[in-house]
C-alpha cells in the first residue's frame, strides 16, 4: 500500500478535487453498447425486487418468516442497484467518469452497507432453513413475527455500524497524486490506495470488515452442513429431495452473491497478471447480477410467489 506520511504543513501537493472511475479499459469507444444491457439489467432488477416486495406486502398468505426475510433480501438488492446506478450509467451512456470525493465516499458507504445487509440476510435465511428442516413442528413458535422484526433490525443496525466508519476514515486521508479508481463505482479498498497520507487505519479496518464477511460465509456453510446432516438422516429418497428442494433458491442466492466476491479476492493471489478488464467485469457482475437474479430465482423456485405473479397477470388481462 502507498502510505508515505505527509507533513501537515506541506502545501506543495495539490489536493485532488475529482476521482475518475473506469468503464471497461480499452473498450471506451464501445461503452454505449454496454449501456444497453446494463440499463436492461437495472430495469429488470428494480422491477423484479419491487414486484417481490409488493407481493409480500399485499398477499396475506406470504406473511411468513421465510418471505419476510426474502423481502429484506429484495430491499438490500434494491439498495445495491440504486447506489451503483448513477455512476455506472454516467460512464457507459455518456463516458462521464469524473466523481467528486464526497459523492464517491457516499456511494462506497451505501454499496458496502447494502452488501453487508445482503450477506447478513443470507445468513439469517440459512438459519431459517435449518430451523424449518431440523424442527418443523416448532418453526412457527420459534420464529414469531416479533422475533423476525427484532432479528431484522439487529442485523440491519450491525451492517450500518460495521460500515459507518468507512467514509470518515477516508475523509481524513489526503489525495494528491493518483486519482484513477479501478472500478465503475467507488469501493473503500479502491479509494484508500490513492491516498498520499498514511492509510494504515483504513487497511486494518478494511481487513477487519473483509474478515467479518468471510466469517458470515463460514457460518452459512456450517448451517448447510447441519442441514445436510438432517437430510441424510431422512429415510426416503423422495423425502430428502423434497427437503433439499426448499433450500435450492437460497443456495443459488448465496452462490450468486459470494462467487464474484471470492473470485475478486482470490484473483490477485492465484493469477499474478490478471487483465484489469476481467477484474472490472467481475466487480460489475457482483453489483449487477444478484439484484437481477434473486427475484428470478425465487419466482421460479417458490410456487407461492410464482402463483401470485400469474394470478396478478391473469387479473390484468381479464
Amino acid at each position: 500500500y502507498h502510505s508515505p506520511v505527509m507533513s501537515g504543513f506541506n502545501t506543495s501537493e495539490v489536493e485532488i478535487s475529482t476521482f475518475f472511475l473506469v468503464g471497461i479499459p480499452g473498450m471506451e469507444h464501445a461503452h454505449i453498447w454496454f449501456a444497453i444491457p446494463i440499463c436492461l439489467m437495472y430495469l429488470i432488477a428494480i422491477l423484479g425486487n419491487c414486484t417481490i416486495l409488493y407481493l409480500i406486502k399485499t398477499e396475506t398468505s406470504l406473511h411468513e418468516p421465510m418471505y419476510y426475510f426474502l423481502s429484506m433480501l429484495a430491499i438490500s438488492d434494491l439498495g445495491l442497484s440504486i447506489s451503483s446506478l448513477p455512476t455506472m450509467l454516467r460512464i457507459f451512456l455518456f463516458n462521464a467518469t469524473g466523481i467528486s470525493p464526497d459523492a464517491c465516499f457516499a456511494q462506497e458507504f451505501f454499496i458496502h452497507v447494502f452488501s453487508a445487509m445482503e450477506s447478513s440476510v443470507l445468513l439469517i435465511m440459512s438459519a431459517d432453513r435449518f430451523i424449518a428442516i431440523y424442527n418443523p413442528l416448532k418453526y412457527t413458535s420459534i420464529l414469531t413475527n416479533v422475533r423476525v422484526i427484532k432479528i431484522s433490525l439487529i442485523f440491519a443496525s450491525l451492517s450500518i455500524s460495521l460500515v459507518l466508519p468507512f467514509p470518515f476514515i477516508l475523509k481524513r486521508l489526503r489525495f494528491c497524486k493518483k486519482n484513477l479508481l479501478s472500478h465503475s463505482y467507488c469501493l473503500h479498498q479502491d479509494v484508500m490506495k490513492l491516498a498520499c497520507s498514511d492509510n494504515r487505519v483504513n487497511v486494518i479496518y478494511g481487513l477487519f470488515v473483509a474478515q467479518t464477511a468471510m466469517l458470515v460465509l463460514v457460518c452459512i456453510s456450517v448451517s448447510y452442513m447441519l442441514i445436510l446432516k438432517v437430510v441424510l438422516g431422512i429415510a426416503s429418497h423422495k423425502g430428502r429431495l423434497k427437503v433439499l428442494n426448499t433450500c435450492i433458491s437460497h443456495i443459488c442466492a448465496v452462490l450468486i452473491f459470494y462467487v464474484p466476491i471470492v473470485t475478486l479476492a482470490a484473483l490477485p493471489r492465484f493469477a499474478k497478471r490478471v487483465s484489469p478488464v476481467i477484474t472490472v467485469i467481475i466487480a460489475d457482475i457482483f453489483l449487477l447480477v444478484p439484484p437481477l437474479m434473486n427475484p428470478i430465482v425465487y419466482s421460479v423456485k417458490s410456487q407461492q410467489i410464482r402463483n401470485r405473479i400469474l394470478v396478478k397477470l391473469w387479473d390484468k388481462q381479464g
